[in-house]
């Protein structure tokens, strides 16, 4: 099979001659990550502005609210099933942070939104599980919605789900698609009496938020510059025909990476630039060094994008070698059996009167110079350094 890609298919692909259906099946060979596919955008349409409907998939059964409640002195967490639990603790002066898990119960979601007087269109991105990362700020709230990404410790699969944060004066509402403990560093610094996140308001919890974030995107960068390096060292010692498809699919993983995170990037930075009432400007620094992240990680990406790049020429140049060496050894064959075929065309031919034919030493004669010839041919191709 791998002869065969070499001395039949590469030469097509270079001439451009490849039909439709080889290269259908080329592609269709190439694996998709589930998070790469397409997914289906079911809203209808034409539909009013803030029109409610959810996009993504049902990860859990119900819908989780969690509620933490903290100052300087105190740390309570909560599990509460109305959202009208929360209200003595959103009514103290006490700073308050509600995280809801689970996207796909509307009705519920709702109550919950409009107890906290969301936007309709916040709530509209918040359901749209493939929303484009972005800030956006209204007169008494600022919307934040991101993509998650992240590579549990237990295992090597990317973990990928839409986070929403809302930012008010004096409380934080986050929705996540599932439970998984996206935040936990953020209540672990709270129970460890963290002294500026129990002392700050809700705008350095919403900062904490966002970059734990972008904190596991440095972790998936690790994990992409590892499969980078293995690639490489795999092209460097084997040339096989899956070597097109891994590129292929870590080239997807690179521009879904750099999609998530570019937006994110331009949307915080226009943030930084505006003054707004429910961002302490004090607490801009730490916003910024969240935006200095960003910038490290997309140079991070570009590196990645251009290593990949060369990936593929250097897998192209392994096969262009190989095949100019099978090339070679065959074009050598060739010339040697030239003057071969033409002495054996000589005397193959049926005259009468050939002078050679009556020579007792003639077919020797003939052998002799056959070999003396594919010999010299060999120590002038070595001279040369073609063999």
């Amino acid at each position: 099979m791998q002869d065969f890609f070499y001395l039949y298919l590469l030469p097509h692909i270079i001439s451009h001659k490849i039909s439709n259906t080889m290269v259908k099946k080329i592609t269709r060979r190439i694996p998709i990550p589930h998070f790469l596919r397409h997914k289906k955008h079911s809203k209808k349409p034409g539909q009013a502005p803030g029109t409610l409907h959810f996009t993504g998939e049902k990860r859990l059964d119900k819908v989780q609210i969690n509620l933490c409640d903290y100052d300087v002195e105190q740390l309570g967490e909560y599990d509460i099933t109305e959202i009208e639990e929360s209200k003595p603790y959103l009514e103290s002066p006490s700073k308050t942070w509600v995280n809801v898990l689970g996207l796909h119960d509307i009705e519920k979601l709702k109550h919950i939104w409009n107890y906290f007087g969301l936007h309709p269109l916040v709530q509209e991105d918040i359901l749209n599980t493939n929303q484009r990362a972005k800030i956006e700020e209204y007169p008494d709230q600022i919307f934040f919605v991101l993509r998650m990404m992240s590579i549990p410790e237990e295992s090597a699969e990317l973990h990928i789900e839409q986070v929403s944060i809302v930012l008010y004066d004096d409380s934080v509402l986050s929705f996540q698609e599932d439970d998984f403990p996206i935040f936990e560093p953020v209540l672990h610094r709270l129970r460890n009496n963290a002294p500026r996140l129990r002392k700050e308001g809700p705008d350095y919890l919403a900062y904490a938020l966002l970059d734990t974030v972008v904190d596991h995107y440095f972790k998936v960068m690790e994990r992409l510059g590892d499969e980078i390096e293995t690639l490489e060292d795999h092209i460097i010692t084997n040339v096989d025909d899956n070597i097109p498809e891994q590129i292929h699919a870590l080239r997807r993983k690179i521009l879904y990476f750099r999609k998530a995170i570019w937006p994110l990037r331009d949307s915080l930075n226009n943030l930084l630039r505006e003054e707004s009432s429910l961002i302490n400007e004090e607490n801009k620094i730490y916003f910024r060094d969240v935006h200095d992240h960003l910038v490290q990680i997309i140079d991070g990406i570009e590196n990645y994008r251009d290593m990949i790049l060369g990936m593929l020429d250097m897998y192209m140049s392994h096969v262009s070698n190989k095949m100019n060496e099978v090339m070679k050894v065959l074009t050598i064959i060739a010339t040697i059996f030239i003057p071969l075929t033409f002495l054996a065309g000589i005397y193959g031919m049926n005259f009468e009167y050939m002078p050679e034919l009556s020579v007792k030493w003639a077919y020797p004669a003939v052998w002799a110079i056959m070999i003396v010839t594919t010999i010299g041919m060999i120590f002038y191709f070595r001279k040369k350094k073609w063999l």
